[in-house]
Order: C-alpha cells, then structure tokens, then sequence
C-alpha cells in the first residue's frame, strides 16, 4: 500500500458524452498526462528532432545533448502544473469533488467568478516554477524566469508580466496552502524523472537565450499536442470515484511506446555527404551543371560554418537545381532535417511542388515516408500533392513501392504543416517567421530545423523586406542554413539581406564584402565569388515607342506590330496595369483577331490561369515534340510573365518598369535556340508606357506611377532613354547598381523631378518601415532577455492564406480574394459556366460539399482589382457586401469556410454597392475581370 498525495488527485482531461456534452464519462490525472508529455518529449528528442536544433540548443545552453534532453523532459514533465489550482479544477464539478476528498479544496463559486478566466493554468504554472526554481534550488531570478517562460507559454502565446501579476493578486484561484504543497510535488517528482533536484539546480542555472526558449517552448507544445491527441486513451470516470493511483512509469512507458508507433512520424533525413559536385548534379538533373551551378554548391561545401548562400544569375542558369544540391551540403553538415522552399506566388509555388518531388525521387538514401507539405491555402487543389495525402493516410510498410514522400496525417493543417521535413510554400509562409501571431514558436521550430530557400529575393517591396530581414536575423541565431535566390539584386540590398543574417549570428557583424560582378555567389564567410555565365552574352536592340498626340500608344503598337510581325513571329506585350492589358488587347483583337491574341494577367479565376499558363507553356516554352508554337501570335499581359514562366518570344514590348524588372522581362526574349522569322532574328525590346520619351523628363505613365512608385521609374527612364542595345547578362549588374544607388543620373534638366521624387520615394518607404514594425517580432536581443511579451499587440492566429486579416506580411497591396459561382434562375448557386472542368454544376446550398464539388469551387479564386480593396470606407464596403452571400454549406464545407464569395448572374455579371461607391463587375473567359465604378 502507499500513502495517497493530494496531487494524484488533480485532473488534466476530461471526455463528454456525444450527446449531452454536460456529461463528463472519462478522465486523465495530471500526473498520467504529465508522464505521457514527458515520455513523448524524450522520443522527439532522440527520434524526430533535427539534429541541427538539438546542436545549436546545446551549443546556447551549455549542455551536451543528454544533458539537454533531461531539460526537455523535464519542462514537458511540469507544463501543465498550473491546473493544480482552484481556478481551473471548478470547470468539472464531479472530478473537483474527487480532489476535494484528497484536501484539495476549491469553492465551487469559482467556477462564476469573473476574474477566473484570467488566471489561465499556464500562468499559474509559470509562477510555480519561477517561485519553487528561485527558493528551493537557488537557481537565480534571471535564468528562473526564461526557463518558467516555457510553462507560461505552452499555450501558444508567450506571457505579459500583467498576466503574471493577476495570479499573485487573486492567490486565492491560484491556489494557496494545500494546492501551493501539490504543485511543488509536482516540480520534486518531476525533477526525480531527469536526476534530482541538484542536477535540475546546475542545468536551470545557465542563461536561456531567447532563441533558445523558443525552440524549447515549441517542443513542449509538439510533446503536449501528442500527449493530448487521441493516441492516448482516457480513464472511465468511476476510476476515479474509486480511488486515485500513483504515477506509474511502466504504464506511461508503455502508453507513450504504444502511441509513438501508432503515430509513426518520419525518420530523419541523413543526406550524403557531396564529394563531387559534377557527378552528384548529373544523378539528380542528367545534365552536366553550369558553372554557376557548381560555384553554389561549392560555397555551401567551403564554409567554414553552413550559413548563407546568395546566388545572382541571369534566367535560364538552373538556380532552382543549384538551390536544391547546396540543400543537400548545407544538411549534410548542418545536421538540418529537410529544406522549405519559398516563392512568390501559389501559382509559382504549385510549378515548383513537382520539381522538388522529382529531386526527392533521385536522392540516395531518402527515407520511402519522408513528410512533404505544399504549404498554401489552395494546397489541396493540386493534383500531386492530393497523390501523397492519400498515400500518407494509407500507407503501410513497403506499400508505397520506389515513390519517395508522404503528406504525414499529423504533419498537417495551418500551424503543424510547415513541421514536415520538406515544405514548399509561399514566401508569406517564411516572413510570417517575424510576425507576432499565436504558436509563432512553431514557426520557428519548423525553420530552425530545415535549410531555407527563398527564390525570387528581389520580388519583395520594402514593407515584406522587414520581415524578410527580421525573419533572416532570429534564423541566423539559429545557425539555419539560408539559400537566396535572384537574377538581380541591388548591391544595397544584397548587403542588407547578409548583414541581418549575420546580426543574428553575433552581435558584432563583420564588414559585408560587396562584388560588382554579374554572375555571383555570395556566401557568409567566404569572399564572392564571379561566376560566368554559361552561354555566350547576346545583344538585345532596346527601341522606344512614343505615344500619339492624344497620349494614347495603341495606334503606335499596332503599326509597331504590323511591321515587325509582317512575316510571322510571337510578341509578347507587357503592360504594368491589368486595365492597360485589357486595354490593349481589346485593340489588338480588332486588329489581329481573336485566334492571334491572348491574355494573361492576375485577375483570372485559379482554374483558368492555371490553363493559361499552361497552355502559354505548351505555345511559346522550351521546343520539344509537344509543342504547338504558332506562326503569328501576340500575348499581351500583365507582371505575371516575369516570374518563373519558361517561356520564350522573338518579339517584346513593354511598358517602362524599375531597371531590374526590365531586365528581368527581357530574359523573356529570345530564350531558347529556335528558328525565327526573318526580321526577327535579333532580340529586341521595344520600351513604351510614358507619355513621351522627348520629354524632359521622360514621366511614365499614370498607372504605372501608382504600382511602382516615380522615383524608380525615373531612373530607369534616365538609364535607358539614350540606349540602343544591352549586352546581357554583362550590362545587368552596373545598370541594377545604378538603377538603386544614389548617385546622379540623367540630364541636368531631369534633376529637380529626380530630387523631388527620390525624396517622395523616401518618405513613403519610412512610412512602410515604420508600419511594419507594428507587428513584427524584435531581434533576438541579450542573454537575460525573456520571452515576456513578445507578440505583444500581435494578430493573434496569423493565417497568411486570409486577405481580410490585418497585420499580415503584405501591407495591403494585396487584393480581396473571393469564390466566384453563378446564380441560377431559380436563385440556386453553379459552377461558373465556363471553366474546363465541372461547369454548370448545382451547389447545395445547405448541406456539406462533397470534396471534388469542394474543389472545384474552390479552383474558382479570384483577385479583385485593388480599387475595391483599398482599406478605408469602399474596402469594407466590398467586404460587407460579399458577407451578404453567406451559405450554410460553404460553413459547413472547410475548404470553403471563412471565404467571401462574389455571385454573378447568368450574363457573368454582378453589382457591389460598397459604402460611397458601387462597382460593376463582369467576368470575360478570355479578358478576365473587367470592373467599372458605377
């Protein structure tokens, strides 16, 4: 027999009946539940945990890696402590009996106090072991309080000290006397699973950095998530009518060997060491790299510490292949678990999925269940990545044959999904790192334990570069190997992106050695490094267009087109706004016809730009047996064609843009070896979209002020007014230079307007800076410093994927996304009537929608333009006018939850009264969206 101790009695978890949810019929004592979460942390720590985290954790600490796992253990052991209290034993009625019985007494009026939901058992845990860690094993205040911070913070937001101090004001729900004595044999018992309390006094003692105190928040909340999944059964709840038991570790141990299997979580990835980099690029691509190619890798393989990899290369170079191989240095050596892709766009994000997946396939040694997540809102959309969730929800051994990758059961959904070893995503999913949202710790974890990819780096405006730069500096704290990706990048910016890596690594930053060299490497650590470029430079003839009297330059296009297309050939024609493509190509259309005219911009639905591009792919990419290029053709579109589309004209003419964009577009022309029509042989870009290049200065057009700013686009102007021809890629680093530097450029009688708008330009982007500091994290700060408050005013759940929530890592030039279905005769809801795959399909308006109706609804995502999106009064207009199309069986549906809907009537039209303006809208399979201000 054994003397029972009053904490036996305390109860972590309850089980209702399903039909009267009053009813509780099982339970879990905390002391079981603590066992299962400290069981299961020590399994994550040996088996799951990448060895990356677990190094950099010991190197923080001071402690070896088993010294550190106790540590571990023991948190998990004591995080939920704080529900030996009144405050939260009065939520079950029968069970507080239970421990009243033991002397565990809490007045049930508790349960109606008003102040009872602000003592959170966190909380209370948190001032527990601060308290019993300060008097009973000395452990000084400093170190007390950030090792306490992972009990306050096991719940997804770390504590304000207010929080702290409504506990110690209402002792009375914390829980005084007895329930003080309970909680401290929680701590001793907990401390007597990892070696005592001396041992405990020594390892609590040493400083817990920030970083550190992250990472170990967030493997609490994964060991508490699991211990609290329903892996682990409950107890009926007469158990505890008749009699309470101690703590067992023969039972725990055999519950958590139980669940760990059952769970099965992926082994960590052991990638090989790369000893020759031409014959390892050669086994994953069949080709022979490129020499810039092989200049990555080798970076990642010379530093003397993995840290961060810059690769500057003009379009075509195969930076995507150079990225992937430098993961697999940068793990090998890092111990790193994985790698997160990020790019731009969902659009870009789906094209890279498979490419990734085809790398995976040709590792050596990848684990058959290795975890892969598409990490976006509309990741179910795509066809492969639904392949791996089935396999991973059927998978037994051996039964997924020689496919490499699995979308792991658990490793799912918005805050466990970036946990998987290899995540392709969205950047916004990467800069949310540096956003103050709930679980931010997990974030963390997922990135800490990975290699990190981020492609387009040049894409991101000054607003997303201050988390990209904050998010950057807490990974190198992490010791997180980074990969950038760009085809140009300002020498500024290129400075700043290493220098806010490195200031997380150390507090003094070493000076940034900056090269003008075009191809380049740039890694921490290591000189730059020029690289040439793998083909032979080529001239690119730069014409300009004037517009007519009237402003107007479509009577000029069509005449430039006639002429040089007289013989055949492919334009492309890139405008800045997606009113100037319509624009334009309605006027091309007359003159061409439809046969010889297509649209591309961002505001079609999901499903047709995803045919689109394809089909842009299947006409103008890569020659191959499949293709179908036509004789004539003109593509007229929007940015959409500048980012990560293989595709390839013989003609281009674009609207003026900041320098780096322009060039960016000209990677467009001439970009694959093929036979052109004879007045097309040489590359030309023909530069429009100002009101006249005579002018002094030349100003670029309305629209295009409005997305790109004056100052950029004069300088650009100021660059390109006088040239003839560019030799690329040697001309694209000393034009990006100067297109972003300081120093004077243009005619004496452009420098009033430049100063005017360079100092316009100023302000605007300090404006930006200073907004996104509203809800970004802070630096990774000193030794002392504790997690308290550090999402403080933050967004709560942050979801990315939402554009109606606030404070996310776009600042707004995001615009509303919305469903778009057809209203029927009889006031139903359809498919849209036009789109390739289940058009005209009814939608139950109450009941759930099956997955594949789901799908389809959700394939028809839409952008709206951002004039009705723009924050103020016409915003929220737009926003309460869509809410109006509330149906029970989009809440019913999760993939469709939450979403707004715009409903268009049977002529593909609908009207928005939005607050002080109404919009008119009409959808065009061909044009797009076209909208009017009523």
């Amino acid at each position: 027999m054994y003397d029972v101790k009053p904490w036996w009695s305390v109860w972590a978890k309850t089980g209702r009946d399903e039909l009267d949810h009053r009813i509780v019929t099982e339970w879990l004592p905390l002391h079981q539940h603590l066992g299962d979460t400290a069981a299961i942390a020590g399994r994550l720590v040996d088996e799951w945990i990448p060895s990356s985290v677990l190094t950099r954790l010991s190197e923080m600490l001071g402690l070896g890696v088993t010294e550190l796992r106790q540590l571990i253990v023991w948190a998990a052991a004591v995080h939920d402590v704080g529900k030996a209290s009144p405050a939260f034993a009065v939520q079950c009625a029968a069970l507080a009996d239970v421990m009243r019985e033991h002397g565990l007494a809490a007045d049930p009026r508790y349960a109606n106090d008003r102040d009872r939901s602000r003592i959170r058992h966190e909380m209370v845990g948190q001032v527990a072991v601060l308290d019993w860690l300060t008097t009973e094993l000395r452990v000084p205040r400093s170190s007390a309080s950030q090792l306490s911070c992972l009990i306050g913070g096991h719940h997804g937001v770390p504590p304000e000290r207010p929080d702290l101090m409504a506990v110690e004001q209402h002792a009375e729900l914390a829980g005084r006397g007895s329930w003080s004595e309970a909680r401290v044999d929680v701590l001793r018992w907990a401390a007597d699973l990892v070696g005592g309390t001396e041992w405990l006094a020594g390892a609590a003692s040493r400083p817990i950095p920030r970083p550190a105190q992250v990472l170990l928040t967030a493997m609490v909340i994964v060991a508490d998530w699991i211990a609290s999944s329903e892996l682990f059964d409950l107890e009926p709840i007469h158990a505890a009518r008749e009699g309470v038991v101690p703590p067992n570790r023969e039972t725990t141990e055999a519950r958590a060997a139980r669940a760990w299997q059952e769970l099965d979580l992926p082994p960590r990835w052991r990638p090989q060491p790369i000893t020759d980099v031409a014959s390892a690029f050669q086994e994953r691509f069949g080709r022979t790299p490129r020499p810039v190619q092989v200049a990555a890798v080798e970076a990642a393989l010379a530093q003397e510490t993995p840290g961060m990899v810059i690769v500057e290369a003009p379009m075509g170079e195969g930076k995507t292949e150079a990225a992937l191989l430098a993961v697999e240095a940068l793990a090998a050596r890092s111990g790193a678990d994985g790698c997160f892709v990020a790019l731009p766009t969902r659009a870009t994000t789906d094209a890279m999925f498979g490419r990734v997946l085809s790398w995976l396939q040709a590792l050596p040694g990848v684990p058959v269940n290795v975890s892969v997540q598409l990490a976006h809102g509309t990741a179910s959309l795509n066809d492969t990545f639904r392949g791996l969730l089935r396999r991973g929800h059927v998978r037994d051994a051996g039964e997924c044959g020689s496919d490499v990758g699995v979308a792991h059961q658990w490793l799912r959904g918005r805050k466990r999904g970036v946990l998987a070893q290899f995540v392709i995503g969205t950047v916004d999913q990467v800069l949310a790192a540096a956003l103050k949202s709930r679980h931010l710790v997990l974030r963390h974890l997922a990135l800490a334990g990975k290699v990190v990819v981020i492609d387009e780096v040049h894409a991101y405006d000054v607003y997303m570069s201050q988390y990209l730069d904050r998010t950057l500096h807490w990974l190198g704290a992490y010791g997180t190997p980074v990969v950038l990706l760009s085809a140009t990048l300002p020498p500024r910016r290129r400075a700043e992106l290493l220098a806010a890596y490195e200031s997380g690594r150390s507090e003094t930053t070493d000076e940034v050695t900056i090269s003008d060299a075009y191809p380049v490497v740039t890694a921490t650590g290591l000189p730059p490094r020029a690289v040439a470029a793998s083909g032979e430079p080529r001239t690119v003839m730069v014409e300009r267009l004037d517009p007519g009297e009237d402003g107007d330059d479509l009577d000029e296009l069509v005449s430039l087109l006639r002429d040089r297309l007289g013989e055949g050939g492919c334009a492309v024609v890139v405008r800045n706004t997606v009113a100037r493509v319509q624009e334009a190509a309605d006027r091309l259309i007359e003159e061409f016809g439809d046969d010889h005219v297509t649209v591309a911009h961002s505001r079609f639905l999901a499903c047709d730009r995803a045919a689109l591009d394809a089909d842009l792919i299947r006409r103008f990419g890569p020659p191959t047996s499949e293709s179908e290029r036509p004789d004539l053709h003109i593509v007229v579109a929007s940015q959409v064609v500048e980012q990560s589309l293989d595709v390839d004209f013989d003609l281009m003419v674009t609207d003026l843009a900041p320098v780096d964009l322009v060039l960016q577009r000209m990677g467009r022309l001439h970009r694959h070896r093929r036979v052109r029509p004879p007045r097309l042989t040489r590359p030309c870009c023909v530069l429009t979209g100002v009101e006249s290049w005579r002018s002094e200065p030349v100003f670029p057009v309305a629209g295009s002020r409005r997305v790109y700013g004056e100052h950029m686009l004069l300088r650009a102007a100021a660059l390109l007014a006088d040239r003839d021809r560019l030799v690329l890629p040697d001309d694209i680093a000393p034009l990006v230079r100067a297109g972003y530097g300081d120093e004077t450029i243009g005619p004496d009688s452009w420098q009033a307007a430049m100063t005017a708008a360079a100092e316009d330009d100023r302000q605007r982007s300090e404006r930006r800076r200073a907004n996104a500091k509203t809800f970004r994290i802070d630096q990774v700060g000193g030794l002392k410093d504790t997690l308290h408050g550090w999402i403080r005013a933050g967004v709560g759940d942050a979801d990315v994927d939402d554009p109606r929530q606030i404070g996310q890592v776009r600042d707004g030039a995001e615009s509303l996304e919305v469903l778009v279905v057809q209203r029927d005769a009889d006031g139903g809801l359809l498919t849209p009537d036009w789109i390739a795959q289940n058009a005209s399909v009814q939608i139950p308006l109450d009941d759930e929608l099956p997955g594949w109706l789901a799908r389809t609804v959700a394939a028809c995502a839409l952008r709206l333009p951002l004039a009705m999106s723009q924050p103020g009064p016409i915003g929220d207009g737009v926003i309460a006018a869509l809410e109006r199309n509330h149906f029970t069986s989009f809440d019913r549906t999760p993939l469709l939850n939450g979403q707004l809907v715009l409903v268009l009537d049977e002529n593909r039209t609908a009207e928005l009264s939005a607050g002080p303006a109404t919009f008119r809208v009409m959808y065009d399979p061909r044009r797009g969206l076209i909208h009017d201000a009523c």
